[in-house]
């Protein structure tokens, strides 16, 4: 699934196609893509036509796009889902679930095989009660500060890991990049949040922006599944620098050890058991 590094890398794309620019002629082809807006197509369709685009934003995995008329157009990747920005003059890729021409005639498509995206717009009412209400600061926009994110994991019981994925504490983490940014901090991703240190904190957070900012710079992560996609349909290459995370069984590239993977509320988790022992 996309995480942050990825969508971020969407949102640089789409800002150049949008910002500034109006909907026009817009087509929402399956209705789970409109499911936040009640399944219908023809909602989206209409909230959106015709609006200008503010400065495309993004806060953890979600776009954000402000819109006249005080709408908001909010889009999410899902597993497989990515935005392609053309002429529209070749053939509409497989699974296009979304297109709009823009007022300066290029087109923005939203393409989602699994159809686990979606794209909404909404009003300032019902955005106050999306899921963006929740999610904590942005980990590459507005991380925590040490004593801020000590405070959110004070008395937490639940491993850190699976803190990481709520989205609560800090937004824009999936498993890909939790894990990575773990073994980068040395910590075991089953230790219960609330007893990090302020000094693993600080070095949790440090590992986090240097594991994204790898991963933007790389055009973030496909996996052999090819289920994200850059923009423009290559492939992102970050994977040959992952650490840890989709390399069990094989032997740690810093201390030899031999990559462990566990199961943390539902989700696999891949560590080192010699670099993150505390």
């Amino acid at each position: 699934m996309p995480e942050l590094p990825e969508v971020e890398i969407t949102r640089r794309h789409l800002a150049d196609a949008i910002d500034g620019r109006r909907f026009m002629d817009v087509s929402v082809r399956h209705p789970r893509t409109a499911r936040h807006n009640g399944g219908d197509p023809a909602v989206v369709e209409q909230r959106l036509q015709g609006r200008k685009a503010g400065n495309v934003a993004r806060h953890g995995k979600f776009l954000v796009v402000p819109l006249d008329g005080g709408m908001t157009m909010v889009a999410h990747l899902g597993m497989s889902g990515r935005f392609r920005i053309d002429d529209g003059l070749g053939p509409e890729a497989p699974h296009t679930h979304f297109v709009s021409k823009m007022d300066d005639g290029s087109v923005v498509s939203f393409i989602d095989p699994r159809t686990f995206g979606f794209v909404a717009v909404f009003d300032e009412v019902e955005l106050e009660s999306t899921g963006l209400a929740r999610l904590g600061p942005d980990a590459w926009e507005t991380p925590p500060s040490v004593s801020d994110l000590a405070v959110v994991l004070r008395g937490r019981k639940a491993p850190i890991k699976a803190l990481l994925l709520d989205q609560g504490p800090i937004a824009g983490l999936g498993n890909i990049y939790a894990d990575e940014a773990l073994f980068l901090a040395g910590i075991d991703p089953r230790t219960p949040g609330g007893e990090l240190t302020e000094d693993q904190l600080e070095g949790l957070l440090t590992a986090i922006r240097l594991v994204l900012a790898g991963a933007i710079e790389k055009g973030g992560t496909s996996l052999d599944d090819l289920a994200y996609l850059l923009p423009d349909g290559r492939a992102g290459e970050n994977l040959t620098s992952l650490q840890v995370y989709g390399r069990a069984g094989e032997p740690c590239f810093r201390c030899g050890e031999i990559i462990d993977k566990v199961v943390i509320r539902a989700r696999s988790s891949h560590f080192c058991p010699g670099c993150q022992h505390g």
